[in-house]
């Protein structure tokens, strides 16, 4: 029997116009592994199709036209979303096999590619949607509910499916877990349409989450983080909490404000600040380093995404902040200030036009202090802010170019009048 293991082979062997058709040239065992194949470690590649126990694992998509087509197997690492449409019709729901739950979790994925290890889809939630729109979060999710027909209504069926899929750095799926959102459909629907997506997590480690797709959406936070020696972006798993600037409190002290902090949002221009009372005590490098503290943060980054969908690997997809220091020339300098100013550009087509960080400039300014005498005080005003710019050129109408006639005449073309 032809297997995708031994095709090539069976081909080498059978495909020319005249072969032995003896018993005892041919090779029954087909689980023989190849001299080539018997060292070989199977593991899942970027982009390699997701096997399962019949096929691959399908993730419905519309190829030539709107319809779906069941043939588009689910590439791994490939994070995918998808709408088609599908042809329904209540007297015939229960015999659809791609409206039910079962179509999509009946089939096991291999752990790796050619293995006997299976991993089962598991029901991670289930959301059902009303005729109106209305959706209602089910308790149990290990009931199946296959489509039925209720009262004229064909009920259960499916709407929407997200996979999520758990993997080890060996290439390894251990994990699969499918999301369903179900609806019903009277006898006025020709056909409905079908939203997919998958996604993908290393095992031990948390998605970082996106603020635009690709370019930055506006209110969503700026993505910021770290990079070591050879290494990619490190961020903070806390979208909120990767740049921030100081956060304004009630009693406006300084002392009282230090650790609170606010995001800095894409588009929203904020400031912020505190007062700081001193004393004839306080020495300048200990005031200094204290006010670098509660400006900065205590953890102020080093690089910003330039797209709200930038991934930690892509360095290049990545700003670096610059730092500018404003001082007067004495011997004591303390932070008064920090601004932060945002540059970004529309990036893309001028239909779509996507967000694009191309520069992050963070400035502080010094003032001089003065020691003050025992048992004087004074108070200082602290403040941070954040700005951003829209530096996009104007967009420019383009033409084509002139066509040119690149006509050649024999030199005798105008004989005998010239």
């Amino acid at each position: 029997m032809p297997t995708s293991e031994n095709f090539d082979q069976l081909l080498r062997r059978f495909g020319s116009a005249a072969f032995s058709a003896e018993p005892d040239s041919w090779n029954m065992n087909t689980d023989t592994q190849n001299p080539s194949d018997a060292n070989e470690t199977y593991r899942y590649k970027y982009g390699v199709p997701i096997q399962t126990v019949d096929a691959f694992l399908r993730l419905p998509s519309p190829v030539v036209s709107s319809w779906c087509s069941d043939a588009n197997p689910a590439g791994f690492l490939v994070n995918q979303a998808t709408k088609c449409t599908r042809l329904v019709s209540v007297e015939k729901c229960g015999n659809i096999q791609a409206v039910s739950m079962l179509f999509y979790i009946n089939s096991n994925i291999l752990a790796v590619p050619k293995s006997s290890q299976m991993v089962n889809i598991t029901v991670q939630s289930i959301v059902v949607q009303s005729l109106n729109g209305m959706q209602t979060l089910l308790n149990g999710n290990d009931v199946l509910r296959l489509p039925m027909i209720l009262g004229g209504l064909c009920i259960n069926i499916v709407f929407g499916v997200s996979y999520h899929i758990t993997y080890t750095d060996a290439g390894e799926i251990i994990e699969a877990a499918a999301s369903f959102v179900l609806g019903a459909i009277n006898k006025e629907a020709l056909s409905i349409q079908q939203s997919f997506e998958i996604s993908f997590t290393q095992v031990n480690t948390k998605p970082v989450p996106l603020s635009g797709n690709p370019g930055y959406v506006v209110g969503l936070p700026v993505r910021a983080g770290f990079r070591p020696q050879g290494s990619g972006i490190i961020q903070n798993s806390n979208k909120y909490g990767q740049f921030t600037i100081l956060q304004s409190t009630s009693s406006k002290d300084c002392l009282a404000a230090q650790g609170a902090r606010t995001p800095i949002l894409f588009g929203y221009n904020m400031m912020s600040g505190c007062n700081l009372r001193i004393t004839g005590s306080v020495r300048c490098q200990l005031l200094t380093q204290t006010l670098l503290d509660l400006l900065k943060g205590q953890s102020f980054p080093e690089y910003v995404a330039s797209f709200g969908n930038s991934q930690a690997q892509d360095v290049l997809d990545w700003v670096p902040i610059t730092y500018l220091h404003t001082s007067e020339q004495s011997s004591c300098q303390i932070p008064v200030s920090l601004e932060i100013e945002v540059k970004w550009t529309k990036y893309g087509s001028l239909v779509n036009p996507q967000a694009r960080i191309v520069n992050v400039t963070a400035t502080i300014t010094t003032s001089t202090f003065k020691q003050l005498p025992w048992g004087r005080e004074r108070t200082i005003p602290i403040t941070s802010s954040v700005f951003f710019t829209d530096i996009s050129s104007p967009a420019e109408p383009g033409y084509k170019a002139r066509p040119t006639i690149n006509a050649k005449l024999p030199f005798d073309f105008f004989f005998p009048f010239v």
